[in-house]
């Protein structure tokens, strides 16, 4: 009944009419940011970040989490018309939805994709309302040495799990941790790696950090992607072509569960995101197909189950972060973010102290999705038509944005300044291989992780060994230790394995 009753309080938050205007306004710009190839849903809540300061936290966080949902939604259209990913996590529809664009089944796979991702999301979603309250419930019991552990093998985790070296990612976290460091010290009030430079006092500003790495770097890389696009003629798309065949839906549905399935569990996992779960269900699909030759060639559970399990891993990646202060990946940190300034601590009191902000976010999942169906099967037209908007004039009006939002935020033109420099560093990250995401990770969680650590110091008076005493925080050290073991295993074995490899050429 408690379940029925916070539900009930979060539909009538939910249907606020600010809160439903915020709510089509984030999925609408998730499907259209989704649908261009190269921007995404980190740029765009980057962008937006600073919004989050004129707006009620409760429809600030409903709109950036419509953003972050709704491109799961858009991020295949480019994938199955181009063969260009909108988003990371639909980079592995292209490779049965262009096939099947190529076959002149363009409108299946996209009405497919549109089904699978309300499927999943669905489940996310109800997996979302059952065991977030438990998992608060049981983090109550969490002391500061347990939050530190916790946190350390979430940045290890991302670390680890990013595209790429885990030697890279290490190195991106350690980066965000000293970056998190910059500004004045709360229980001191030194000034640490100011330079003497007086708008460092209050650390560095989330907003410009996020801005540059993610909007102004995305929008110099994406120049070359945005001119492949619009070389390319689209295939004119109707609600007719849209009607699948009965050995679709046959073979749809239950790849549409297992994607889904697979999605819930790795979107709850700190690091593994929504790309890795995409992935994943592509391959489980793969291995138990009776003919599995069929795929990359057009075969339609190729494109149900990873779009399945990428958005059921977007909607229960809020569970660590709304439930434990964790967030899994990069969007998630941003999420974390715009809560600390709006003001509001994630984390498990979160449900019991803005039971209204919890159930409200939650009740809108549900209502932006319908939304989303509604968005995305009558104006396929219109999205299609998006891929044709001249390159010239979208990212030269995105840094304007970027501009006039960062600077809004504090008037400051030192803030502009650093999104700019941060944007170069992006893009340098990006032509080195270096993932930004475990950066943002640390920058977000370093500050928490030293207040819990000098907390547990001050209660044990000084005794590290508090970290090992305690149950909980001993067995997340020892997975942080062992995911430390497994990725430096895994790189030494790989760099054994590169000159064989070449001398076998």
């Amino acid at each position: 009944m408690d379940m029925f009753a916070n539900l009930a309080l979060g539909f009538s938050e939910a249907f606020a009419l600010q809160n439903l205007l915020y709510c089509f306004l984030g999925v609408f710009l998730g499907t259209f940011i989704g649908v261009l190839p190269g921007i995404g849903p980190l740029a765009t809540i980057s962008m937006l970040l600073p919004l989050t300061f004129y707006v009620p936290p409760t429809a600030a966080l409903i709109m950036l989490a419509g953003i972050y949902y709704g491109a799961q939604y858009g991020g295949s259209t480019a994938s199955i018309l181009m063969n260009l990913p909108g988003t990371p996590a639909a980079a592995v529809v292209c490779l049965d939805g262009y096939p099947m664009a190529k076959q002149g089944r363009a409108g299946v796979a996209l009405f497919m994709t549109t089904i699978a991702s309300f499927v999943g999301s669905t489940i996310g979603i109800v997996i979302l309302t059952a065991f977030s309250p438990t998992l608060a419930g049981v983090a109550l019991a969490f002391g500061p040495a347990d939050y530190f552990s916790m946190m350390l093998l979430g940045l290890v985790a991302a670390a680890a799990l990013a595209q790429g070296s885990p030697a890279k990612g290490i190195a991106m976290v350690l980066a965000g941790l000293a970056l998190g460091m910059v500004g004045t010290d709360v229980q001191t009030g030194q000034q640490r790696f100011t330079f003497d430079i007086p708008q460092l006092a209050d650390g560095i500003s989330l907003v410009a950090l996020a801005m540059g790495l993610f909007g102004v770097s995305e929008v110099i890389t994406s120049i070359m992607r945005m001119r492949e696009v619009s070389k390319q003629k689209q295939e004119k798309i109707t609600l007719r072509s849209m009607v699948p065949t009965k050995s679709d839906v046959k073979q749809s549905w239950r790849a549409m569960l297992r994607g889904s399935g697979v999605g819930s569990f790795f979107g709850t996992l700190p690091g593994a995101g929504t790309t890795i779960a995409s992935f994943i269900a592509y391959a489980v699909e793969k291995r138990i197909a009776r003919k599995p030759e069929r795929f990359g060639q057009g075969a339609v559970e190729g494109v149900s189950a990873p779009e399945s399990a990428s958005n059921a891993s977007a909607q229960t990646a809020f569970i660590p972060t709304l439930t434990l202060g964790i967030p899994g990946d990069a969007v998630m940190a941003l999420m974390l973010g715009a809560m600390i300034i709006q003001g509001i601590q994630p984390g498990p009191r979160l449900v019991t102290e803005h039971p209204e902000l919890f159930w409200g976010l939650i009740a809108s999942f549900w209502i932006g999705n319908v939304m989303l169906v509604v968005l995305n099967i009558p104006m396929i037209g219109l999205w299609v038509r998006m891929l044709r908007i001249p390159y010239g004039i979208l990212y030269p009006a995105i840094l304007l944005f970027i501009c006039i939002g960062v600077f809004s935020v504090n008037n400051s033109a030192f803030d502009v300044l650093l999104v700019m420099i941060f944007g170069i560093v992006g893009y340098v990250m990006v032509l080195l291989k270096f993932e930004p995401a475990p950066l943002v990770l640390g920058f977000i969680l370093g500050p928490l992780m030293e207040e819990h650590v000098r907390r547990a110091m001050l209660l044990s008076r000084g005794d590290a060994m508090v970290f090992l005493e305690r149950p909980i925080s001993a067995s997340f050290l020892a997975l942080t230790f062992a995911l430390l073991a497994w990725s430096l295993f895994s790189a030494i074995r790989s760099m054994r394995y590169r000159p064989r490899a070449a001398a076998a050429r």
